[in-house]
């Protein structure tokens, strides 16, 4: 029986050690805490991909009770824990998200221009903003053909799951 606490308290110490990781990245004042809307990104880069709404919900639970702008380190992590533990908001797998990517590249030219992808992403569905659309083209973007090579960006955005 020890080891399974054993076992349960090493998964657990490693998922406050990503978290912590990944929260700190956006502490740039170091002082355990980030802004507010930076949540959506550190969530996102733990494997959770929430809808919108789902994403509001997490930030009303972990907010102060007076919304100051920032989160508090020690606010977030029992709540994004078990976000983790419970695998809740996972991620689209890699073929559905390739298949995504295949229907908006008509000519299968398995790339996808720039413009497209800003039209497609800006003006369909749940619209991206264009601080989103920036930080996921400074990702997806090839520097030198100035395309999104689609197969390379999937495969950086999806996770290999550990279970």
């Amino acid at each position: 029986m020890a080891e399974d606490k054993d076992s349960a308290e090493a998964i657990v110490a490693e998922v406050h050690k990503k978290i912590s990781g990944a929260f700190d990245v956006f502490d740039h004042e170091f002082n355990k805490t980030v802004d507010v809307r930076e949540i959506g990104t550190i969530i996102r880069s733990l494997g959770c991909f929430p809808n919108e709404g789902e994403l509001h919900d997490v930030i009303a639970e972990i907010e102060e009770e007076e919304p100051t702008g920032y989160i508090r380190f020690e606010k977030f992590l029992p709540t994004m824990t078990k976000v983790l533990m419970e695998r809740k908001f996972r991620p689209i797998p890699e073929d559905l998200l390739l298949q995504a990517f295949e229907v908006l590249d008509k000519q299968k030219k398995g790339h996808l221009e720039l413009e497209e992808l800003t039209k497609y992403m800006t003006q369909e569905g749940e619209p991206f903003t264009q601080e989103e659309m920036e930080e996921m083209l400074s990702a997806a973007l090839d520097p030198d053909k100035n395309v999104i090579f689609y197969k390379d960006f999937v495969s950086m955005m999806t996770v290999d799951d550990p279970r």
